[in-house]
């Protein structure tokens, strides 16, 4: 492989990654306050991508003559949608469970994974739904890497909302809560934080971040189906335990190194072995380095 292919696939990697990092967020967040694996992050990444489609659908000739408002459009219901499914999800399946032992919160984050995916399959149809092409597929060449201006936006998205989010955790009032929450679950209410509220936000804020990467992922592949979340979850799972999970920044670290690993290996190895490179990676981090590259730090923990 000629040094050229190897920055085009580094980029690559770094595209697909930043991706996989705004899913990784939901995990990272979650886990830091409350120590759960909300492995239904995975169907709300799947959730917010169809919803990207159906908004689409609605707007109709308006998406098509004012493609960037129309992606705009999209990724804002999209992501209120399914911050909404993410507090419904929240109430209903861990809020009662939040004194229980700790693998009953597990299993009931995968039974609501397997029933949201499972809702969407009836719903929509096994057949893989198509999102308009909003930008120009007109390649760049940079030197020797070629990116296309959806690829460009989708990095500079995905990367610009991460950095908010941590922004939002360290710099303001619930970012504080949550950081009060992680560091003592006891002791937050004896502050007068309200705990049951600020896990709600975390769990929506979460849902909002799947739904974005959703959208974009159906804008750069043209499609969607029913069983991405499955890939996809596993995917940002693993970024979020390789980043440090319960340490946001280690969300994008984690994203960005699994994204440049899994596009080598699409280019070394036939795809049918993607997968196990993801699940390779996870037990190699789980084996040698458990607390991930950056670490678990509680003042960074949310």
């Amino acid at each position: 492989m000629s040094p050229s292919e190897i920055l085009q696939q580094i980029v690559n990697g770094l595209v697909v990654g930043s991706v996989y990092g705004l899913i990784a967020l939901g995990y990272t967040m979650v886990y830091g306050i409350i120590r759960l694996i909300n492995f239904a992050q995975g169907a709300l990444y799947e959730l917010g991508a169809y919803l990207g489609v159906a908004v689409f659908g609605l707007l109709g000739t308006f998406a098509t003559r004012n493609p960037i408002l129309g992606l705009v459009v999209a990724v804002i219901c999209s992501a209120l949608a399914t911050a909404a499914g993410a507090y419904l999800v929240e109430r209903v399946a861990y809020r009662p469970l939040r004194s229980a032992p700790p693998l009953t919160p597990l299993v009931s984050s995968l039974a609501v994974f397997f029933l949201v995916i499972s809702i969407i399959q009836v719903v929509t149809g096994a057949q893989p739904l198509t999102y308009p092409q909003v930008l120009s597929p007109r390649p760049w060449n940079l030197g020797p890497v070629t990116l296309t201006p959806t690829e460009v936006m989708i990095a500079v998205v995905a990367i610009a909302l991460m950095v908010a989010v941590n922004f939002y955790v360290q710099h303001t009032k619930t970012g504080r809560a949550m950081r009060a929450i992680a560091a003592n679950t006891r002791s937050a209410p004896l502050m007068g934080i309200n705990t049951t509220r600020i896990v709600t936000i975390t769990f929506m804020l979460g849902g909002a971040m799947a739904a974005v990467a959703g959208v974009l992922f159906g804008i750069n592949y043209g499609t969607v189906t029913y069983n991405m979340g499955e890939f996809g979850g596993l995917v940002a799972f693993t970024a979020a335990v390789l980043g440090g999970i319960g340490n946001v920044p280690g969300a994008l670290v984690g994203g960005l190194t699994v994204g440049v690993f899994s596009s080598f290996a699409t280019v070394v190895l036939p795809n049918q072995w993607q997968e196990a490179v993801v699940f390779g990676i996870l037990i190699a981090v789980l084996a040698f380095r458990p607390q991930g590259i950056l670490g678990e730090r509680v003042a960074d923990r949310a």
